[in-house]
């Protein structure tokens, strides 16, 4: 399945979860792309949107490729491979949590983290290659008391959405092909989102609430 771009991807997501979620339930979006397919859920199904902010720990000379990965409160996932010694990953996690202090203050600013305890939460992404970031938002939600974990993307890896049926009450995966390489491959436009469209995405949501 090929998909025109992150929000195209985000409303056949959203047609996917109708009748499935409570009245209350909370979508939280993985930024920076899965903030945008969030969005697309949040507004069809009339659900309160915010992010659930997670950070790869990628492996040497190929960072794109996930060995493990930070939660929102820097608390490390994984990161048990032969690709990396301890002391890449202690770097790796200083890095990462800088990172994820800096986002949570440019999306948030004041506005404190939306409840999540005895809610159901809806987590989205635009796609799950190696599932580390994922696992890493998941443990992080039921740390803070979600009912129950729902895990929603368009595209996934056979592995990687084995793995999340474990980790997630619920997984809905459109997609799970054979060639699966890279999550950009299903999209036809697939650059990077920024920083500001995400915050963008965030202030009209609060702004319809």
């Amino acid at each position: 399945m090929m998909y025109a771009d992150r929000a195209d991807a985000g409303r056949q997501l959203a047609r996917a979860l109708e009748g499935r979620l409570g009245p209350d339930a909370l979508v939280l979006g993985v930024p920076r792309g899965g903030v945008v397919l969030a969005a697309e859920v949040a507004d069809a199904l009339g659900l309160e949107l915010d992010v659930v902010i997670v950070r790869k720990i990628g492996a040497p000379g190929n960072p794109e490729y996930a060995i493990g990965a930070l939660d929102e409160e820097g608390r490390v996932l994984g990161a048990q491979s032969a690709l990396a010694d301890d002391a890449y990953v202690q770097h790796a996690a200083e890095q990462g949590r800088s990172e994820i202090a800096r986002r949570l203050a440019e999306y948030r600013g004041s506005r404190p983290a939306p409840a999540i305890a005895g809610r159901e939460v809806v987590i989205v992404d635009d796609g799950i290659a190696t599932g580390f970031t994922l696992r890493a938002a998941i443990e992080s939600v039921r740390r803070r008391g979600a009912l129950r974990v729902v895990v929603a993307a368009p595209v996934a890896s056979a592995q990687a959405a084995s793995d999340m049926r474990v980790a997630a009450d619920e997984v809905i995966v459109l997609d799970e092909p054979d060639d699966f390489r890279a999550v950009g491959q299903f999209y036809r436009v697939f650059g990077q989102t920024a920083d500001a469209e995400v915050v963008r995405i965030l202030s009209e949501d609060r702004s319809r609430t």
